[in-house]
């Protein structure tokens, strides 16, 4: 890979192809402010990126720094390869990808006026107008000013006005929010993993009792709550799981090690060593890095990796007990 100190193709494009760039690509001029740039494939950005529309024609692509496109980022459907952006990624319009064959991975968070993805992973939150995924996995929220629609993906958690969700959707934490009732397709299945044993699977060893995932009746899980004052009266809907884990309480939930394993993802590029969970069940070290808590995560989507149902039964004596 070659060194690129500065290539200019005309007064408006920029094409990366085989490079590596030691320093960042931003506008020196005003002329500039609207110049494009074209990633074509095997480059490295060390540093920040600006430009008026990003386009990524193919992988492998890594950006080190933050990433901003004042009209568009847009991945090429046919793009394969790995497509990795260390820090956080904005635009003023749109950020799109719909490529099914590249490894799409962002480590922090997503902000744009709309968010469009395919098979991408992010560890931090996405924060839009309007959110669209399909087979992605946001370990963070999904926080949308309008609308959100999510098809097999796997969330942290979401608040937004409006929300679609079909094929099988996983949230992570607890609760997630809308203001208008949830719209579900037909086979919709929604499920909560707060009291999964994800720490355990993870090193490939059998679930702890009592943990597992939680199903998601979209109408018999709502909870409707009406905020007002003396001018706006509001309606928030929120999808929980609270009123039946009454038996939460009685575990360990210390134990699961999710904390550690959702921390360590959104948290990777901050952290100035690695950790792990443990010895996994080959007795090596669980170690926790983004590339393997994206593939841990993209195995459960896939149904490769399979939760057990929580069980849920406890004996009322327990409670009691604890008192």
């Amino acid at each position: 890979m070659k060194e690129l100190k500065e290539i200019r193709f005309n007064e408006t494009d920029i094409l990366l192809q085989d490079n590596l760039v030691r320093g960042s690509i931003l506008p020196e001029t005003v002329a500039e402010l609207n110049r494009n740039i074209i990633f074509k494939g095997d480059t490295v950005v060390e540093g920040p990126v600006y430009g008026h529309r990003l386009e990524i024609q193919q992988g492998s692509l890594e950006i080190q720094g933050a990433v901003f496109a004042q009209f568009e980022l847009y991945v090429n459907s046919e793009a394969g390869g790995n497509i990795t952006f260390k820090k956080s990624v904005g635009s003023a319009n749109t950020i799109v990808s719909r490529a099914s064959n590249c490894r799409l991975v962002f480590h922090s968070d997503i902000n744009a006026k709309s968010v469009s993805l395919c098979n991408a992973f992010v560890a931090g939150s996405v924060y839009a107008d309007e959110v669209e995924l399909v087979n992605c996995v946001v370990i963070g929220g999904v926080f949308a000013t309008q609308s959100v629609d999510l098809t097999n993906s796997i969330v942290g958690t979401f608040n937004t006005p409006s929300i679609k969700v079909s094929g099988i959707v996983h949230l992570l934490l607890p609760s997630a929010f809308s203001v208008e009732k949830m719209v579900a397709a037909a086979g919709t299945r929604l499920y909560n993993l707060s009291l999964a044993d994800l720490g355990a699977l993870y090193k490939g060893l059998p679930e702890s009792a009592n943990s597992g995932k939680i199903a998601i009746d979209v109408d018999a899980d709502e909870v409707t709550t009406k905020l007002s004052d003396d001018q706006v009266q509001k309606t928030l809907r929120s999808y929980t799981v609270i009123g039946k884990v009454l038996a939460a309480d009685l575990l360990d939930t210390d134990k699961f090690q999710n904390h550690f394993l959702l921390t360590a993802a959104s948290l990777g590029p901050q952290l100035l060593k690695s950790y792990d969970l443990g010895v996994d069940k080959a007795g090596n070290p669980a170690t926790l890095t983004v590339d393997r808590i994206r593939d841990f995560f993209f195995d459960i989507l896939s149904g490769k990796i399979a939760i057990q149902d929580m069980d849920g039964k406890f004996n009322i004596s327990q409670i009691a007990g604890r008192g």
